[in-house]
This record gives C-alpha cells, sequence and structure tokens, in this order.
C-alpha cells in the first residue's frame, strides 16, 4: 500500500466548502445519498456505514472552495515538513473552522493546503463494480416502489479549477508527490497517488481563477449511477449531465449539480492505478479524447466557474 522511497500523500482527507445557505446544502448532499451531520459549527459529510468525514460545509456570503486536507503517512511526517521548507512554501493559519492539526501552507493559486498524518481513505485497490443480469425465464425488472436508494461508498476524487493546469501539474507533483495519469495540455490535467489510488485522485480544470468544479463519489454500479440520477431528478435537481461514460478514467458518471453551479459526481468502476504501477502518462491528448466516451450533450455552462474571483 505504500511505493517505497517516495514522499507523497496518500490521500485526499477531506475538503471545506463555504456554502451561503447551509439548510439547502443538508437538503442536496442528504438527497445525493450521503450522511450529513452536524459538526464544528457547519456541517461534515459522510458516507453511510464508513466513520470517516469526507467534507465539511461552512456558512459565508457565497460558495467557495475553502482548503483541501490532504493525509499522509505518520514515517514522513518529518520529512514532509523539510520539503516544504525547502521550496519556500508560506505556512499560513488554519483557515476558519479548520483544525490546527498537520501543517498549514498555501497552495498554488493562493488555495489553502493542510497535510496532516491521518489513515489513508483512498482505496487501496480496485473497487467492487457489478452488473447483474437475469437469466433467461427470469425477470430483470426493479420496480419504481421498490427502488433502492443510491448511497456513495466513498470519496473517489476532487476536481478544482485552476489559473494554470501545465503549472499546476507541476506544482502538485513537485510539492506533494502526485503523479500525472492524463491529460489535455492546458485543458485538464489527472493526477493519482504515488501509493496507489484511482486514476485521479486531484483532477485540475483550466479557468481565470480557483474554485470547486466537482466532487466524486464512488458507486458499485452503473445501476446505481442511474437510479442516483432519478433520485436527484425526482427531487427537483434538474441540472446536470449524465448519464455517460468517460474516456480518461473510464468511469461511469452523473454529476449533480448544486445549487451554487458547481457539481457532485456519481461515478462508477474507474481505472485503478497500484502503488508498484508505472502508469503510462499522456498529457497531450485530443480534446476530443479526454472527456466522454458516450452520454448526453454537455450542458451549457457546465464547466463555468461560479465562484467569486479574488477570494
Amino acid at each position: 500500500m505504500k511505493r517505497p522511497n517516495v514522499l507523497a500523500i496518500h490521500s485526499i482527507d477531506h475538503f471545506a466548502l463555504e456554502v451561503p445557505d447551509l439548510e439547502e446544502a443538508r437538503r442536496f448532499y442528504e438527497t445525493f445519498g450521503l450522511d450529513v451531520r452536524d459538526e464544528a459549527g457547519g456541517l461534515a459529510l459522510y458516507t453511510f456505514g464508513h466513520p470517516h468525514c469526507w467534507g465539511r460545509l461552512f456558512k459565508a456570503a457565497a460558495k467557495r472552495l475553502h482548503y483541501i486536507s490532504f493525509g499522509i503517512y505518520a514515517e514522513d511526517e518529518a520529512a514532509f515538513a523539510a520539503h516544504l521548507d525547502a521550496r519556500g512554501m508560506a505556512r499560513i493559519a488554519p483557515p476558519a473552522g479548520a483544525s490546527a492539526d498537520g501543517i498549514w501552507f498555501a497552495g498554488f493559486d493562493g488555495l489553502p493546503l493542510n497535510i496532516r498524518v491521518a489513515d489513508k481513505v483512498t482505496a487501496s485497490a480496485k473497487t467492487a463494480f457489478s452488473n447483474p443480469s437475469a437469466p433467461a425465464g427470469a425477470t430483470g425488472a426493479v420496480f419504481n416502489s421498490s427502488a433502492p436508494k443510491t448511497h456513495p461508498r466513498r470519496m473517489s476524487h476532487f476536481a478544482i479549477f485552476t489559473t494554470d493546469v501545465i503549472a499546476a501539474t507541476a506544482w502538485y507533483e513537485q510539492a506533494l508527490g502526485l503523479r500525472l495519469s492524463d491529460g489535455s495540455g492546458p485543458v485538464v490535467a489527472f493526477l493519482h497517488g504515488a501509493h496507489g489510488s484511482d486514476h485521479h485522485l486531484l483532477a485540475l480544470v483550466g479557468s481565470s481563477h480557483r474554485g470547486l468544479h466537482h466532487s466524486s463519489w464512488d458507486v458499485g454500479s452503473i445501476q446505481e449511477v442511474g437510479l442516483g440520477s432519478a433520485q436527484m431528478l425526482r427531487a427537483g435537481y434538474t441540472r446536470g449531465w449524465g448519464v455517460g461514460r468517460h474516456v480518461l478514467g473510464a468511469n461511469y458518471f452523473y454529476y449533480a449539480s448544486d445549487p451554487w453551479g458547481s457539481h457532485a459526481e456519481y461515478s462508477a468502476d474507474i481505472d485503478y492505478i497500484p502503488a508498484d504501477f508505472d502508469w503510462p502518462a499522456n498529457p497531450a491528448h485530443d480534446p476530443g479524447d479526454s472527456f466522454y466516451l458516450w452520454g448526453p450533450n454537455l450542458p451549457e455552462g457546465f464547466i463555468d466557474n461560479t465562484e467569486p474571483a479574488g477570494a
């Protein structure tokens, strides 16, 4: 579960987001299938049956990506501190509502980042995916009246806007030990964890300023992706994209758009990169071969950065 002699984060421990309405955020994420709890002056996002907190939400005037916290192994803590010092990383105070644990510093685009000793919550193996089918003479019908609700199993990855995809890719590789999986020049880059992770742990999307594009949540089948899309649509969350299948990462997807212009993705069967495997990275895929293989046309505004600039 650990690549030897490599200093790198192993997980996105959690993210924090500011939103103008916590009750609307609660409704959105509960409808999405997460376990939403009142914690630390805001809301905390859990998946059912898993003890880890994946995200925190705080009230503010506008939606804004507040910070990202990454997990590291205990034996790497001193080396990481020395590494950040050697790179001249400016230490910062913990953002409002955040724990003081670990090391806080200003990341690319000034985004507040944290590294802390934590359990590895990024997958350490390809997660289970099923595609059940009824045999001849049996029905495969699932009735609407008894269809199960989709509940994600864990957070898969996180996608953020950045002012310079190529420069940010180099920064995250050098500062945090992430590795490029695939990309499309200045448009998008997908980075994985050196100690084993899904095809991308962090995605970088080009924009005029930093912000959140989407959080992605792992489910176990394309059926669950479809059922998840239905539960969001029936609850009135009619803006979104999918069901479809991506090219890079190869996961099935549906994106539900939140009330503030970012998205939560149901993701199934994403590629996995083990800690002992050297992925043949390609940073320059043609844009037509970097987004989606099949699915509905991209909705207007899907890749807009709706966060205020200069935050």
